[in-house]
């Protein structure tokens, strides 16, 4: 829309209003806020005349809009030609007379389904249900319903329906819509897998699987009160048969050919934005950021992130660029699949963090129980998803494999910050099965201890982009849940150790510096700063009384590769003696 442009790249704050968290198409241009035209979706919708469409896309990628967007148009009730004038929908006429508010409409979002256990969880879908009937209360006073279906209606709108109505609750309504009003429904569904997710998350998968399946079956099946459904989520799952039966079904991913544009923001999209906004210097850094993902023939830029960061921007002009997607939701799931036994990936995560690819077969018939994931499956859940995407640089596989890589600046973050995660979680569960290496630790044995540590790290996954906080935790973790009190940036002296462990039994005191070196040469140089910098601002200074010994340590790593010097400084009141060899 013309008023939305600032003219010569001038920004007028009156008119950026960027939509961040505004999923409510009807509300965004009532606003007039900033928005990226998507109309032409419901063009190509129509014209593929299927039954029953699903859409997988990452999260954040548009889809709950693009939803909202769809019920504006559709739903009979209401007139929406204002908040529709000037996008390109407009421009089809005939199709518009014959759509635009002419169709009952059902939507409903299973977005808050995602709780940790299944009760809550089911508790909470009677409730977005309840609600749904509370927004098409009519149907109650309607002449054309049945007695016996406002009865079921009824008591779903007071959460009081068993099982089987919550199960049938999407066609029951859809049958009182088709008599109220004498034109089969249009049915929305956003989301439709978070339930699925969580279940899987927190172990309720099976028993929220035969909800979600037979409330999908009775809704699609020979539904003869249904115009058409639109179904979003991320997976299609299609191990379990949630889609089966459902007639002429399309099943619509990234992988393949159909609305690849309408969700999410193309490069001449993000261009317009910053132009119009007065920030067009800055694409090649969102681009690195927020970019890298292939949808068919699309570059596609994540929507979440650049709204996010162009308003942030408007606000705070020096703004650096950071990390929006890490905490939308479900970023668990590659947690999920760090460590699992039977699944040898450490490798190609470390590939992946370093910036390489790596080969794959893709399935689409992927699902959330992940159990039983096989490899095939990981690397496919993690693409369609939204954190691996296809490496057009290195071409086509000719085994049936794409090559995958992680899209973006954004996205390695969350790779890493999981990959540290995992090594607190686990390294110090390692480590306590070594007493060999900790009796080394305390009685100064420093070829011992760097021997230890080399193999637990060569059996870790690295991402040497984290440097000294990388391998800080790494030392950290060691050390944790073995019985010793371990603090990291202790204040002691005239600054903060990284690494401090107590053993108050037998009153001894274990002080680490760690270095990053930048090559295998400098780690010997790198552990005698560390050793230096202990005595320097005399981090051992308030162990020398009430402590046997203090064992300081400077330690210096090179991507796998550990050298660990020391300096015992006698305690007790037997005064500081700290020599470097």
């Amino acid at each position: 829309m013309e008023d939305l442009l600032f003219p010569e790249g001038v920004c007028d704050m009156e008119k950026a209003r960027i939509p961040v968290g505004e999923e409510n198409f009807e509300l965004l241009r009532k606003k007039k806020s900033y928005y990226v035209d998507k109309t032409r979706f419901i063009v190509e919708l129509l014209e593929e005349d299927f039954k029953v469409n699903l859409i997988t896309r990452p999260r954040r990628f548009g889809k709950t809009l693009n939803m909202s967007m769809l019920e504006a148009f559709f739903d009979i009730r209401k007139d929406s030609k204002d908040i529709f004038e000037g996008l390109e929908i407009m421009g089809y006429e005939e199709l518009c007379a014959e759509w635009m508010n002419q169709w009952p409409v059902i939507s409903i979002s299973f977005k808050d389904v995602a709780n940790d256990n299944f009760e809550d969880s089911y508790e909470q879908m009677a409730l977005d249900l309840a609600g749904l009937c509370v927004e098409h209360a009519y149907l109650l006073e309607s002449v054309h319903t049945d007695a016996d279906d406002k009865d079921r209606f009824a008591r779903l709108k007071a959460g009081k329906a068993t099982e089987a109505e919550l199960r049938n609750s999407l066609f029951i309504i859809a049958r009182m819509m088709y008599a109220h009003y004498g034109k089969p429904v249009i049915l929305l569904i956003d989301e439709y897998d978070v339930p699925l997710a969580k279940a899987s998350e927190y172990g309720y998968y099976p028993k929220m699987l035969n909800v979600i399946r037979s409330m999908m079956s009775t809704s699609f099946k020979t539904n003869r009160f249904l115009q058409f459904a639109v179904v979003t989520g991320c997976l299609r799952i299609a191990k379990e048969s949630i889609f089966t039966g459902a007639n002429n079904f399309k099943s619509n991913s990234i992988a393949g050919s159909h609305y690849l544009d309408s969700f999410g923001f193309t490069e001449r999209e993000v261009e317009q934005m910053l132009e119009d906004t007065g920030q067009l210097t800055r694409l090649s850094r969102i681009k690195q950021w927020y970019d890298g993902y292939h949808f068919g023939k699309y570059d596609i830029y994540c929507p979440w992130d650049v709204s996010n960061y162009v308003s942030d921007v408007l606000r705070e002009p020096d703004k650096i660029l950071g990390n929006y997607w890490k905490d939308t939701s479900h970023n668990n799931i590659i947690r999920q699949f760090v460590g699992k036994d039977g699944m040898d990936v450490n490798d190609k995560f470390e590939k992946l963090l370093s910036g390489g690819s790596i080969r794959s077969r893709l399935t689409e018939d992927s699902t959330y129980c992940f159990e039983n994931a096989a490899e095939e499956d990981f690397w496919s859940i993690l693409y369609f998803t939204g954190y691996l995407t296809i490496d057009r640089s290195r071409g086509k596989s000719d085994s049936g494999e794409v090559i995958l890589k992680i899209p973006n600046k954004e996205i390695k973050t969350i790779f890493g910050d999981t990959i540290v995660e995992w090594f607190q979680e686990t390294i110090g569960i390692k480590a306590a099965e070594r007493r060999e290496m900790f009796a080394a630790w305390w009685d100064g044995d420093d070829k011992t201890v760097a021997d230890a540590v080399s193999i637990i790290l060569n059996d870790a996954i690295s991402y040497y982009d984290y440097k000294e906080d990388y391998y800080h935790a790494f030392v950290a973790g060691l050390f944790s849940g073995a019985g010793y009190l371990v603090t990291s940036n202790d204040e002691n002296g005239l600054g903060r150790a990284d690494v401090v462990v107590k053993d108050r039994k037998t009153r001894k005191v274990i002080i680490v510096e760690v270095k990053h070196s930048d090559s295998e040469d400098e780690m010997e140089k790198d552990c005698r700063k560390a050793l230096q910098q202990i005595d320097l601002k005399k981090y051992a200074s308030r162990y020398l009384n009430g402590y046997k010994a203090v064992q300081c340590y400077g330690a210096a790593f090179f991507q796998k590769k550990c050298l660990i010097r020391k300096v015992t400084v006698p305690g007790a009141g037997k005064g500081s003696v700290f020599k470097l060899e």
